[in-house]
């Protein structure tokens, strides 16, 4: 889940327009998740194809890439490495999460309760190795980059974009912000209308720009007392954060006493299963690598049908129409940059 930076955070709604001629490094892992747990059936079961392999997170890589490619933005997507130690705690929590989640979901489709199902199927969902090779494959055939990470996706990504080799972060978590990116663009693999839990009530949901500096220079706080927000408040590698604080009081407390270790003193009870200083490092110098190559072909039109169509029984006409619009973005791509050469 990342932290929980949503109340101090004030992005901008910005169109996909904004973004034609930019690159943008997607999370994998993140956006895998959010297409298997959005992807679904009306009982809440993934998309499956007739042999019953999963095939949400396919469906979300082709339609919604291809309108992205087609707005004339470049993609490249950021996979997870090894999980550094720390993350254990929240890695076994998020699978006893959704342990329980498959269990409370076969039970409401016994019941024949479609609302609860349709939630605990969203909950249960678990993106394998497999679901990743399978999304590394289509994303190749579609022309689009993907880059390994040594370790957190974010992390990667958030380097790659302090170093402008990309222009922006996208994720629906906000910890790219604290590995330092510029900007982090969210909602851009979700946008439309979305039901809110347990509400008959639909929201717009566009995509937004969150800048790092305008944040800090909001906020008045440094790199570090930003980190030391967060790390009162919870992270993925101490997710329990200290108790009572939320992102305001927190922001409070470091404001007042400079740092969280002077902060920890009107906290006597405040506890962290790791040394506050390697949690920081983990923010401040996160494992990345440069051991990568960003190229965008022109999508390979016959492996994309023979791979949806022919292995996952996708409808013909549907993927054609996405690779025409993948051919469209590319081409008039092409097209810029040659130009862009000619005038030079």
């Amino acid at each position: 889940m990342g932290v929980k930076f949503g109340d101090i955070v004030k992005p901008k709604k910005i169109g996909l327009e904004e973004l034609s001629n930019k690159i943008v490094a997607f999370d994998g892992h993140n956006i895998l998740y959010q297409f298997l747990a959005i992807i679904r059936g009306q009982a809440g079961e993934p998309l499956k194809d007739s042999k019953g392999q999963i095939t949400s997170h396919l469906s979300g890589l082709l339609y919604r890439n291809s309108n992205l490619i087609e707005a004339g933005i470049k993609i490249v997507y950021v996979f997870d490495g090894k999980p550094h130690i720390f993350k254990k705690e929240v890695i076994e929590n998020r699978q006893e999460i959704r342990t329980e989640a498959k269990a409370l979901y076969n039970k409401a489709l016994k019941e024949g309760d479609v609302e609860k199902a349709r939630r605990f199927g969203q909950q249960s969902v678990t993106a394998s190795t497999d679901i990743v090779s399978d999304a590394k494959k289509l994303l190749s055939l579609m022309g689009i980059p993907w880059v390994q990470a040594p370790s957190e996706g974010e992390a990667q990504a958030a380097y790659m974009t302090s170093k402008n080799i990309v222009w922006a972060t996208a994720s629906q978590d906000f910890d790219a912000i604290l590995y330092g990116t510029p900007r982090l663009v969210r909602n851009l693999s979700i946008s439309g209308k979305r039901k809110l839990p347990r509400k008959n009530v639909y929201i717009k949901v566009e995509p937004e720009l969150i800048e790092y500096h305008k944040l800090i220079n909001e906020l008045q706080l440094s790199k570090d007392q930003l980190i030391d927000v967060a790390i009162l408040i919870g992270t993925d590698y101490n997710p329990n954060g200290v108790k009572g604080v939320g992102p305001k009081t927190a922001i409070k407390l470091i404001k007042k006493h400079g740092d969280i270790k002077s902060a920890l003193t009107q906290l006597p009870n405040a506890e962290f299963s790791h040394p506050i200083d390697e949690i920081k490092e983990l923010f401040l110098k996160p494992v990345v690598t440069d051991d990568y190559i960003l190229e965008w072909n022109k999508p390979d039109s016959a492996g994309v049908l023979t791979y949806l169509c022919g292995e996952h029984d996708f409808s013909r006409e549907r993927v054609l129409q996405a690779i025409e619009k993948m051919q469209k973005g590319y081409l008039t791509k092409s097209k810029s940059t040659s130009l862009d050469k000619w005038l030079k």
